[in-house]
Parts: C-alpha cells; sequence; structure tokens
C-alpha cells in the first residue's frame, strides 16, 4: 500500500510539473511577443524566425517558431542518430505548443501601439522579463527541454564543450545567420535584430536566475506536496 502510494504521489508530482512547463511556455511565448512589438528585435534563438515571418508573411512568427524548432530536432537526431532518444519527439508537441502561444501573444499585442522609441525600448525591456519569467518556470519544472535548448545540450555533448559556452556561441550563431537573412531578404538591410536582441541576449540569463532564486523554494514546495 505504502509503495503504491508513493508512486501515486509521483504521478501526481509529475502532472503538475508538466502544468507548471505548460505555464512555462505560455509566458515565454508572450514574452517573445511583446519583445517583438518593440521593433527592436526578439531573443537570438527567435531572431531567424522573426526575421523570415517578415519577408515570408504567409506563415506567422509562431509557425516559423514551429518549423525552425523541428530543424534544430532534426539537428539533435543527425549528431546523436542511434542514440538519440525517441522520447525527446515530446519537442514536437511542445514546439507547437510554443508557436500557438507565441501567435496569440501576438495578437493579444497587437492592441496597443509603440510610436515613440520609448515605449519600443520599454516594450523590449517587458518582454525581456517575461520571457525570463517563462523560462525560469521551465527550469524549475525540470521535466524537458524545449528544441533549442536540447540542441546546444546535445551539441555540447558532442563537441565535449562547456554548455555555457556552446550556448553563447549558439546564440551569436542565430543572431548571424538572422543577420544574414536580413541582408538578403530586404536588400542589405538589417530588420529588426538590433539593439532589442542585445538586450534579450545580455540580460535574460539574468533575469532567469532572479526568478529562480526567488520562486524555487516556494514551488518546489507546491509541486512536492501531496
Amino acid at each position: 500500500m505504502g509503495e503504491l502510494q508513493s508512486k501515486e504521489r509521483t504521478r501526481k508530482e509529475l502532472a503538475k510539473r508538466y502544468v507548471l512547463f505548460i505555464i512555462s511556455l505560455f509566458f515565454a511565448a508572450l514574452g517573445v511577443a511583446i519583445a517583438k512589438k518593440g521593433e527592436l528585435g526578439v531573443s537570438p534563438i527567435s531572431s531567424v524566425s522573426n526575421v523570415l515571418s517578415l519577408k515570408f508573411t504567409s506563415l506567422s512568427l509562431g509557425t516559423w517558431i514551429i518549423i525552425w524548432n523541428c530543424v534544430l530536432l532534426l539537428g539533435q537526431i543527425v549528431m546523436l542518430r542511434k542514440r538519440f532518444a525517441w522520447i525527446q519527439l515530446l519537442q514536437v508537441p511542445v514546439s507547437f505548443l510554443f508557436g500557438w502561444f507565441t501567435d496569440f501573444g501576438v495578437w493579444l499585442t497587437s492592441f496597443f501601439d509603440t510610436d515613440t522609441y520609448a515605449l519600443k525600448m520599454l516594450t523590449v525591456i517587458v518582454g525581456t522579463v517575461v520571457l525570463g519569467f517563462g523560462i525560469a518556470l521551465s527550469v524549475i519544472a525540470d521535466v524537458i527541454m524545449n528544441s533549442g535548448e536540447a540542441f546546444v545540450k546535445v551539441l555540447s555533448d558532442t563537441l565535449k564543450r562547456n554548455f555555457g559556452n556552446v550556448k553563447i556561441g549558439f546564440d551569436i550563431g542565430c543572431v548571424i545567420l538572422a543577420v544574414v537573412l536580413s541582408l538578403i531578404f530586404f536588400n542589405f538591410t538589417i530588420v529588426e535584430t538590433r539593439e532589442g536582441t542585445l538586450i534579450a541576449a545580455v540580460f535574460t540569463g539574468i533575469v532567469v536566475n532572479l526568478f529562480i532564486k526567488c520562486l524555487k523554494a516556494p514551488l518546489e514546495k507546491l509541486l512536492n506536496r501531496d
């Protein structure tokens, strides 16, 4: 009986962690949408999708994010080959959720204007904070990684390099790719990969750490409560 109750508590805790993870996806996606409203750039990992959505407007930002995440998942499969754990295909529905939440966030933010530079910058800052909050919740949930983080983890393991250093290199690579695509598609003009992208790159990690420090203990108590 005691063992059965223990397993039941484990299932309940896991269910609560997945609920928290879904909530984290919503806030992270909302952060991307808010930052996009400022038109000064989004987070590095979303910058490629953002440029593609500006060029190929028949597909939404959320749809391009889904496509980009699936490309990153394919990259993991190529690197790992037979070692790829098929449970990681859960990244596909996670990507769809994040894409849908992003489009919903874009819709929500469509009702206000950012017609001055100050408002645009404020929007980027708010978006970065909301994004950091969402990422912090996903770290605390500790159930599955999104495609971007999972790609970096596989790449760092393959190269036998520090995760943080590979993450920095990956973010820089995303920004460079976004700039190159922008120059190609927009007549040698850089669009929406600007100071907002730099702000997100520098401060998102700081915001994540602050939220984890404040929220980890109370949320862990809630997740472990019967």
